[in-house]
């Protein structure tokens, strides 16, 4: 006897169908799995049998087959347990099947029968209201994540006999609801304030030119300049993710296991700090295993790497193309696999390899060779791909003593705001922000005059700058107008984009 129940898996961070026929017939008891199915999968037979018996129900002593279609994709996780259980039960007239194909199913079985967590339950509920099912059975663990969703039943189940009872109609398992809206609103806060940190105010002022235009961007100072802490503090100054922005990051996280169990939707910017040791594969993503990478995790929020030019070059040189596409492409022999990741990088260096180089109170120890070497850790290229440059001097004693404060974030915020807000009426929702502005946009919003030309072209000659890096220049100004409410780019919006090249001057 055939039945078919339905069930998901993932490519990247979205979810397709998957039709779990389960095939229970005459022969020497068997149970073989077909489909592409990964060790994981093919796994699940002990689990299942183990999970059956132990729910007080019979286990078939036939042949039993589970083909997992599409047969030419390959199956990945423990989520087959539950649908493939339910096939066999339903095989065995356990379970009636009035309502098996109206719901997705997905769960780990435990060997009592307990249903555990999966990944990746936002998008595998975001596919069955594709699929016009009426809802989900899922994991309790996984239920307020699901329950994001609107328009589909999300049912939480602890045990294989709770499934099972609902299924006959012997029980009745109220949906899980969440009102996405309310926590949508919720106002965040964060442990951290920009009026925190003493003096930097060119810095700041980079930082707030970065948040309101999506501009990647390095600082170079000597230890204890305060690198470190401007970067956490980046974080409060960046405009609130969109309820899409939530949704597509949520399910970054969820794919990646990394979803809190509290955690029903991501409502601030993620910040992601990798060490320097990381490997691309960790970096980018990817692995026998494909998952999301630092970039993808960091996807609608901040990268920030400290000690940039500590990392390995081969590693660094990964993330040029996603800085330009916005995403990843795996690619392996069977299929191809995109992550998101539209992120703004943050990164920090020293000036040299015992950092001092530029500081004015203690004495550089390095040899010209060893700067040279040190800096050209990092490649042209990926320098041209961070708009904004900026040297971050050691702090004196008068700004680390003075009472009073600096802009609060809220302030800084507000500024950003307005000048996203330009954005938006500028673009219509066709580009997010200035920093991804395509050449068409940068000709027909970045108009120069006269002075302004000659500023650019002068600069251009005397840096000896890239075509990339003129675009760059082009965009930051265009974000320095926007701050100050200006329709047109000026020759001091100008000047100050050129003033944040500074790793394209002469280094010693």
């Amino acid at each position: 006897m055939i039945v078919k129940t339905i069930s998901s898996s993932i490519i990247g961070i979205d979810s397709y169908s998957v039709d779990v026929e389960v095939d229970v017939s005459s022969g020497l008891p068997q149970f073989s799995t077909v489909g592409l199915p990964d060790a994981a999968v093919r796994e699940s037979k002990d689990r299942i049998k183990s999970a059956i018996k132990n729910s007080g129900y019979g286990f078939p002593r036939h042949r039993v087959t589970v083909n997992l279609a599409p047969a030419d994709i390959k199956k990945e996780g423990t989520g087959f347990d539950l649908p493939i259980a339910c096939g066999i039960l339903a095989a065995e007239g356990i379970i009636e099947r009035k309502k098996l194909l109206d719901y997705m199913l997905l769960g780990e079985l435990s060997l009592d029968g307990g249903v555990k967590a999966i990944h990746g339950a936002l998008s595998a509920a975001l596919q069955s209201k594709i699929s016009g099912l009426a809802g989900i059975i899922l994991p309790r663990e996984n239920a307020t994540e699901a329950a994001m969703v609107e328009g589909i039943d999300v049912i939480a189940v602890d045990y294989l006999h709770d499934v099972v009872e609902f299924l006959n109609d012997i029980r009745l398992i109220p949906p899980v609801e969440v009102k996405a809206s309310e926590l949508y609103s919720k106002s965040l806060s964060y442990p951290f304030d920009f009026d925190e940190v003493s003096g930097q105010d060119q810095a700041k002022r980079s930082l707030e030119v970065a948040a309101a235009g999506g501009h990647n961007i390095i600082m170079i100072g000597p230890p204890g300049s305060g690198k470190t802490m401007l970067a956490q503090r980046f974080l409060t100054i960046l405009p609130d993710l969109s309820f899409e922005e939530a949704i597509e990051t949520t399910k970054v996280y969820s794919v990646a296991g990394l979803l809190d169990k509290e955690t029903s939707l991501i409502r601030s910017r993620p910040f992601r700090s990798p060490h320097h040791s990381i490997s691309d594969a960790g970096l980018v993503g990817g692995g026998h295993i494909p998952k999301p990478g630092e970039i993808s995790l960091a996807h609608n929020g901040v990268l920030f790497l400290d000690e940039l030019p500590e990392f390995k070059r081969h590693v660094l040189e990964a993330l040029r193309q996603p800085m330009e596409d916005g995403k990843v492409t795996i690619a392996r022999s069977s299929l191809t696999i995109v992550y998101p990741a539209r992120f703004i990088l943050v990164a920090a260096m020293n000036p040299c390899p015992c950092g001092y180089f530029t500081d004015h109170k203690r004495a550089c120890t390095c040899t010209y060779a060893q700067i040279r070497q040190y800096r050209a850790k990092i490649s042209g290229p990926l320098l041209d791909r961070i708009d904004i440059h900026i040297e971050v001097p050691s702090v004196g004693y008068k700004a680390l003593a003075t009472k009073s404060k600096g802009e609060k974030s809220k302030t800084i915020k507000e500024r950003i705001m307005r000048a996203k807000r330009k954005q938006c009426e500028r673009f219509e929702s066709e580009t997010p922000c200035n920093a991804l502005m395509t050449n068409r946009q940068i000709k027909e919003f970045c108009p120069l005059n006269g002075d302004s030309r000659r500023m650019i072209e002068m600069a251009m000659e005397k840096l000896a700058l890239s075509a990339r890096a003129y675009t760059k220049i082009l965009k930051v100004a265009r974000t320095i107008a926007d701050l100050e409410g200006e329709g047109d780019i000026r020759p001091q919006h100008v000047s100050e984009a050129i003033q944040y090249r500074s790793l394209d001057r002469k280094m010693i």
